[in-house]
Parts: C-alpha cells; structure tokens; sequence
C-alpha cells in the first residue's frame, strides 16, 4: 500500500491513527456474504431448503410472503433461491472439494406464512421451527432438530441428530439410529418415536383414542403422565427392566404376553382410551407420575 507524504500540520498522533485503522482493516477477514430475498406466495406454500451445515431458523407470520435471509462466509459456497408456482427452494452450493464443514457453513432465517408446507435437509449444525403448521419434513444426519408449537404432519429422521418438540400437535414421527428425542407437552394423539441406541421421553398428556409407540434398543425410555390419563399400557424390556408407580389393572382379556418378555409390565390405568406401548432390547423403561 503506498502512503502519501503527510500534510504539512497534521499531527503525529492522527497520522499514527490513520495508519492502525488501515493495517486493522487489511488484517480483517472477508466479511460475509449475506442475500436477502423475498416472495410473494398464495395459500399452503411449499418450501424446501438444502444445506450442508449451519443453522436453519424458520418462523411464521401473517404476510403472504416468504422471505430468506442467508449468510455464508467462504467464496467457495453459492446460495440459490428461486421460485416455481407456489412452491419456494433454497439451496446451498458447495463449488470445491474437501471443504471442512466450518468452510461450508451457511445460516438460514426465514419466515414464512403459518401454514406452509416445509421440506429441510441438511447434514449438520441445527433446525429450529417455530409455529408452522402443515406438513413438516426434517432429514439430517447430524444436525439437532427443535421444534416449538408446530402442527401437521411432523417427520424427523436423523442419523445421530436429535429432535426436541415442545407442544407440538398432530401426528408426529421419529426415526433415528443413534439420536435422541424429547416429546414436551405434545398435543397428539399419534406418537411414533423409534431410535437404536438414543434415548426416548415422553412427557405430556395421553389423548383419548390415541396411539403411542416408543421404541430404543441400547437407549432407555422416560414416560410421564397424569393422574387423570387413562390409557392402555404395554412396556417391555427383554434385557433391560421396567420401573412404573402407575396403578395398573391387569388386561381384561386372557391373551398373555410373549414368554419373552418377562421383563414387562401390562395393564390399564383408569378406562385405558390410549394406547401405550413401549418397548427397549436392553435399556431401562420408566413410568412416573407427572410432579
């Protein structure tokens, strides 16, 4: 960089001033490239978005409109938005080989309208979804996956990712190999969480006519209920074991369990409208009443 000779006057201590700022500013990393783009959509849009690794944050309004904001730092990484009819796709370019996952990481916020149909798939990093409600599917390998008051058709399938859903209503769907899954306060009444080595809770209310199915091979399986649920109860552990302080009334009808499945634990609780079922190779199976 070539300096002008200083102006006869100027002071020593601004020159010296002048000169850090340059130096500070040369020594700066490139800064990120952001894109922000926004599209009209009618009612009950589709969008999908591909990635690699970051975070992927999705939120409703009341606007007709979805609107990405994306960042990614490294030159190597193009992000592509584009619209087809009423259906919105992002999607994330990695334009080089051997790129560590730091060097492909792009961020996500959108906002889209409340009942939007949602497609993500991603390999690592995280997925949050707020209050979208209509049919939500979320692949990741590693990427952990939170969802707070959403509604529909929720699947989640991960490789090691784990799900959290807080308050979440319809029929909802888990499916991992050695990822986790925390169901807080669901409005369901049809559970389906499965996972090979995670670990599985349930903490919430068993609706009337429900079904609820969790099932770990290595993983254990935390239940919670009330006092005023009333649901049939199948638990069994074949290596693991079964701990549960519910007040069960033995099954009406004469069928018995498998002898395999000493370890278990079957019965109703109140008129048993659910039904429960619950199931683990060697981990432990609890089912404590809600404090």
């Amino acid at each position: 960089m070539n300096y002008h000779r200083p102006q006869p006057g100027l002071r020593a201590s601004t020159i010296l001033g002048i000169l850090t700022a340059a130096l500070l500013v040369a020594a700066l990393p490139a800064s990120a490239h952001r894109i922000e783009k926004k599209f009209t959509v009618e009612e009950r849009p589709v969008v999908t978005i591909r990635n690699h690794h970051g975070r992927i944050a999705v939120k409703s309004w009341k606007r007709p409109e979805v609107q990405v904001i994306g960042e990614h730092a490294d030159q190597r990484i193009e992000v592509d938005t584009d619209k087809s009819g009423n259906r919105i796709d992002v999607v994330t370019h990695v334009l080089a080989q051997n790129m560590s996952p730091a060097e492909m990481r792009a961020d996500y916020e959108i906002l889209v309208p409340e009942e939007t149909e949602l497609q993500v798939r991603t390999d690592s990093g995280s997925v949050v979804i707020e209050r979208v409600f209509g049919e939500l599917m979320i692949e990741t390998v590693a990427a952990d996956v939170e969802m707070r008051e959403v509604a529909g058709y929720l699947v989640v399938r991960t490789t090691g990712g784990s799900l959290v859903c807080f308050r979440c209503a319809g029929r909802i769907e888990f499916n991992s190999i050695s990822g986790g899954a925390r169901l807080l306060e669901p409005v369901s009444s049809n559970v389906r969480a499965q996972t090979f080595s995670g670990d599985l809770l349930y903490d919430g209310d068993f609706r009337p006519g429900g079904i609820y199915f969790l099932k770990t091979t290595d993983g254990k399986i935390d239940v919670r209920y009330s006092e005023n649920d009333s649901f049939t109860l199948s638990a069994n552990s074949i290596r693991g074991k079964v701990e549960s302080d519910a007040s069960l009334k033995p099954p009406s009808h004469s069928t018995r369990p498998p002898s395999g499945l000493a370890r278990g634990l079957f019965g109703t609780h109140n008129e048993g409208l659910a039904r429960v079922e619950l199931s683990s190779f060697s981990g432990i199976i609890r089912i404590f009443k809600r404090k």
